[in-house]
């Protein structure tokens, strides 16, 4: 039977989805946001309220089993002193998925996965202008090309034969 073997398996062996995990919550801790799917999000999940967990204990075991499941130190570090202690007095439900809908290309479910006690991220892209294009400063144009060329007179019309023309074939 598999009673509490709730494990998301995202079509990866053990290590490889390890590795991503580790990878997802340390982006998630980096940049308090991150944009995927959303397979991937609710798998992320789990594991980053754990690492919240363990931060709030703040014991030197706790940090020990944090960065035996993230492998970065720095990632540790930035929870330990900043994101656990603004979830201090929370009792679970750090994060927070949010659906996106579907990616173009593969029709994949897309979703942000964040911190709930994140100051507010609000990413607006402002049109951007273009800049007014510069005139040029009236400056005299150069003598070759203030002056027209004369057409030189056309000469018999060549076929071309493989590259050669028919005059050169003769």
């Amino acid at each position: 039977m598999r009673h509490q073997k709730k494990t998301i398996k995202l079509g990866r062996t053990a290590a490889h989805r390890k590795a991503l995990l580790a990878n997802q919550v340390c982006s998630l801790i980096a940049h308090q946001r991150v944009k995927t799917t959303l397979a991937k999000a609710k798998a992320v999940r789990p594991l980053a309220e754990k690492m919240v967990t363990f931060g709030k204990n703040g014991s030197l075991h706790a940090r020990r089993m944090a960065l035996s499941m993230l492998r970065q130190k720095d990632a540790v570090k930035k929870l330990f002193d900043e994101i656990a202690p603004r979830s201090a007095d929370r009792n679970g439900g750090y994060t927070r998925i949010v659906k996106l809908g579907q990616r173009k290309s593969d029709s994949a479910s897309m979703a942000f996965i964040e911190w709930v006690d994140a100051a507010q991220v609000i990413e607006e892209k402002e049109p951007k202008e273009k800049p007014a294009k510069k005139q040029k400063e009236a400056a005299p144009p150069p003598k070759e090309a203030a002056a027209p060329k004369a057409e030189e007179p056309k000469s018999k019309k060549r076929k071309w034969f493989g590259g050669k023309s028919k005059e050169a074939v003769k």
